[in-house]
């Protein structure tokens, strides 16, 4: 296991729920699944054998309780609740809970969760990252299937999103790269001089737009429409480079 990757398990006594969270692990890159748990009392028990980074927990559960055993597990795990119910978030904060998420939550809410678990397990790590930044990424590993494809960030044209997914538009190639992300979370990743966000499902390589009229980007023969709540600072990117 990449020591970047954390060690997680989940807990839930809802099926559905329990699928669901399951799913987001799964597709999360930074996260390895150690098991998933029905009840809390088989999670500790697996606990005391198999210690983990991070434990995705639900609160309302018969016999031991999601927040009991927060309490128990606290110096050992760190603990993101996924619970239905907002009162216990004071509770959840007081066990020095990493994040409370309310059901239902989507995978952007998901991800930020897991990001604020890499920056209290992982400081040091995150503190390298954010000195890189200033440094423009050449490329991204995408998970497209069971592979991790390098994604060349000078050849993108644009992304395009589909809820849970993202079409990865690339110079000279007739078909996009299907990968299980979200724009939120890919937007984060990639460097502001070259990508801007552009409307809600398209984010656009700014050194292939072709043309703008109006509130239509022109790239690769493609229109894109600049939606009015990113018009202003796309606007503020076409002055900057007018002559």
């Amino acid at each position: 296991m990449n020591k970047t990757t954390l060690s997680c398990i989940a807990v839930d006594d809802e099926p559905m729920a329990l699928k669901l969270i399951e799913g987001y692990i799964t597709k999360t890159p930074s996260l390895e699944l150690k098991g998933t748990f029905s009840n809390a009392i088989d999670a500790l028990d697996n606990f005391n054998e198999n210690p983990i980074d991070l434990l995705f927990l639900d609160i309302q559960m018969p016999d031991l309780s999601g927040m009991e055993l927060s309490k128990i597990v606290k110096d050992k795990t760190k603990v993101i609740f996924t619970t239905a119910f907002d009162h216990y978030a004071l509770e959840g904060y007081k066990v020095d809970a990493v994040d409370y998420l309310l059901k239902p939550f989507d995978y952007a809410e998901f991800l930020s969760a897991v990001q604020k678990a890499h920056d209290r397990i992982h400081p040091s790590q995150t503190e390298t990252a954010k000195a890189m930044d200033s440094v423009e990424k050449e490329f991204l590993f995408v998970k497209s299937g069971y592979k991790q494809l390098k994604i060349a960030l000078d050849q993108v044209l644009y992304f395009e999103g589909l809820k849970d997914y993202v079409k990865i538009w690339i110079k000279d190639n007739p078909s996009p790269i299907l990968s299980l992300l979200t724009l939120k979370s890919l937007e984060n990743e990639l460097p502001p001089e070259r990508f801007m966000r552009v409307n809600r499902s398209f984010i656009v390589a700014l050194p292939y737009i072709e043309e703008v009229e109006r509130n239509l980007i022109l790239i690769n023969n493609n229109q894109i429409t600049v939606s009015e709540q990113h018009k202003a600072k796309f606007q503020e990117y076409i002055d900057k480079n007018s002559f």
